[in-house]
C-alpha cells in the first residue's frame, strides 16, 4: 500500500479528513491573530487605533475568516450524511455549539454591555446546522439555494427586521450594535456552498478531501479537529494576558 492508500484509509476509517481539518486550522489562526489585534487596539496597543468595523482592511478579513468557517462547516454536514451521522450524534454537538454560544454571549455581555453578542458566529451557526440538515434533501438545488440566501440582503432590506427579534434573519435595514454578527442571511448562503461543494468532492474528486498532508501542515489539521474548544478559550487567554501586561504598566 502506498503512502497515499494508507492516508486516504486512516481519514476513512477515522471519519476524518485531514485537508478539511487543516483548512479550519487555518480559519482558526488567521481568526486568532485577527482577534489579537482586535484586543491590542481595544487596550490601547496600536497606534492609531484601528476602526474595525468600518475600515475595508479590518472588515474584509473578518468576512474571510467567517467564510472559510461556515464553508468548512457545510463540507462537514456533507461528510456527515455521507457517513449516516444519526440524528441524536448531531443534536450532542449541536448542544456544545449552542451551549458555547450562551456562554460567549454572558462573557461579551460581561465586557461590551452596550454591544453584546447576542448573535454571533456560533449563534448563527447553531441555527444553520438544522436549516442546513433540513435542506440537504434538495441535492444540487442547494447551489442556486445558496446563491439567493447571499443575494437576497444585497438587494433587499427592510426597517421591520431592525426589530431585536427578527435581527437574527440579516435584512435589518441597520446593523445592530453588537460585536460580533453573523445572521442567517447571507451566511446559510454560505454553509450551503459548503455543503453542495462537500458532496461534490466525495463523489467527484475525493481526492480532494482525504489526500495527504505535508508533514508541516499537520498541527493546522489537529487545530482544526479542536477548533470549537480552541475558539473558546483563545480568547479569555489573550484578554487576560493583555489585563496583566496593562496592570504591570500601571
Amino acid at each position: 500500500m502506498t503512502r497515499i492508500d494508507a492516508a486516504a484509509g486512516a481519514a476513512a476509517s477515522s471519519g476524518r479528513y485531514d485537508r478539511l481539518d487543516a483548512l479550519r486550522g487555518i480559519a482558526i489562526v488567521w481568526m486568532a491573530l485577527f482577534h489579537f489585534c482586535f484586543d491590542l487596539n481595544y487596550f490601547g496597543f496600536l497606534t492609531p487605533r484601528q476602526h474595525f468595523t468600518v475600515d475595508p482592511f479590518w472588515t474584509l478579513q473578518r468576512t474571510c475568516i467567517v467564510t472559510l468557517f461556515l464553508f468548512c462547516a457545510g463540507v462537514g454536514q456533507a461528510i456527515a450524511l455521507e457517513q449516516q451521522q444519526p440524528w441524536s450524534r448531531f443534536w450532542r454537538r449541536w448542544a456544545q455549539i449552542a451551549g458555547c454560544a450562551v456562554l460567549v454571549s454572558i462573557g461579551s455581555y460581561t465586557m461590551f454591555p452596550r454591544s453584546w453578542i447576542f448573535f454571533g458566529v456560533l449563534h448563527g451557526i447553531a441555527v444553520m446546522l438544522i436549516a442546513l440538515r433540513l435542506l440537504a434533501p434538495l441535492g444540487r438545488a442547494l447551489w442556486p439555494l445558496g446563491a439567493l440566501a447571499i443575494a437576497l440582503p444585497l438587494l433587499w432590506r427592510h426597517v421591520a427586521f431592525d426589530a431585536p427579534w427578527l435581527a437574527w434573519v440579516g435584512l435589518s435595514a441597520h446593523k445592530p450594535q453588537t460585536e460580533d454578527y453573523v445572521p442567517l442571511l447571507p451566511w446559510l448562503g454560505v454553509m450551503a456552498f459548503g455543503l453542495a461543494a462537500g458532496r461534490w468532492a466525495l463523489a467527484h474528486a475525493r481526492h480532494l478531501l482525504d489526500g495527504p498532508l505535508p508533514r508541516a501542515a499537520n498541527a493546522l489539521a489537529l487545530l482544526g479537529r479542536w477548533s470549537l474548544s480552541f475558539y473558546m478559550v483563545h480568547q479569555p487567554v489573550l484578554i487576560g494576558l493583555l489585563m496583566a501586561v496593562v496592570a504591570l504598566r500601571r
